[in-house]
């Protein structure tokens, strides 16, 4: 393969990796860790590289669209960005103290739950119309949005938020030792635990997961880990993907979207499994 033709062809997998991204709020990562180690025989240390780049890419192409549609919750995402950046620097701490293959078990077996549970709430009740959580009252952390799909404007209460904040610790500490996005657990925390609406789980996930990719960049680049090469084309790609999905997102109904989540959080689990395992 030709230089040219594998920018051409690693630009055409990353639009679809954006667009999936910002669907489920997940980022690119998730498709492009495995297309350029499997596919394209890439070092998996400019891999995970490029991935980072791809997130940043998913998140400035997605999350300004759904600022502006006020579809993300800025009020919770900074809130719960706090205990996703303390997970993240325990687990820089905890990475030679526990097994790695133990850990890729824990987190599949997670996941796995996850989407069941999800699957589960694929048919959810309305948001919730009151919420007794203390620090959601306090904070203001309730919102609303406009719904395409539904064509009628949205109100939701919070609620959970400290079972939200400790799972968001959680997503924060793997992400860290196993060197993979957080976003496979942040849109179930706010889901599940907090009940926001999935739309706005996936929004608000978008903005997060750009916020912590931005804090480790600069470490990959210091250590030489991000070949323009490489992360050019998957930058390009990603961040046309994660403009077409924005727009995409506001129109499917809420149970699709949530089906494609579980879909794509069997298969991330399924391959950490296969980690743990062999």
């Amino acid at each position: 393969m030709t230089p040219l033709d594998f920018v051409i062809s690693l630009g055409l997998i990353s639009v679809a990796a954006g667009m999936l991204g910002s669907l489920v709020g997940l980022g690119g990562g998730v498709v492009i860790v495995p297309v350029l180690t499997l596919l394209f025989h890439v070092d998996i240390r400019l891999a995970i590289g490029a991935s980072i780049v791809s997130v940043i890419a998913t998140s400035s192409g997605a999350a300004a669209a759904y600022v502006r549609e006020k579809m993300t919750n800025l009020r919770a995402g900074m809130f719960l960005e706090v205990a996703t950046t303390t997970g993240a620097v325990t687990g820089a701490y905890l990475t030679t103290l526990l097994p790695t293959r133990f850990l890729f078990l824990l987190f599949g077996v997670v996941l796995a739950y996850s989407a069941v549970a999800t699957f589960q709430r694929r048919r959810a009740a309305a948001p919730l119309s009151v919420s007794s959580d203390r620090i959601a009252n306090v904070l203001e952390l309730h919102g609303e949005y406009f719904d395409e799909a539904e064509q009628k404007e949205i109100s939701y209460k919070v609620t959970g938020t400290k079972l939200g904040l400790f799972m968001m610790y959680v997503a924060g500490l793997v992400s860290a030792l196993l060197g993979i996005g957080s976003g496979a657990l942040k849109v179930p925390a706010m889901d599940l635990a907090m009940h926001l609406p999935m739309k706005v789980s996936t929004a608000t996930s978008n903005f997060m997961i750009g916020v912590t990719a931005a804090a480790s960049a600069g470490v990959y680049f210091a250590r030489g880990q991000i070949d323009p090469i490489i992360s050019a084309p998957v930058a390009i790609g990603v961040l046309i993907g994660a403009t077409v999905g924005s727009k995409v997102l506001g129109k499917l109904k809420s149970h699709v979207i949530r089906l494609i989540f579980v879909v794509v959080l069997i298969v991330i689990s399924l391959e950490m499994l296969q980690k743990g395992v062999f």
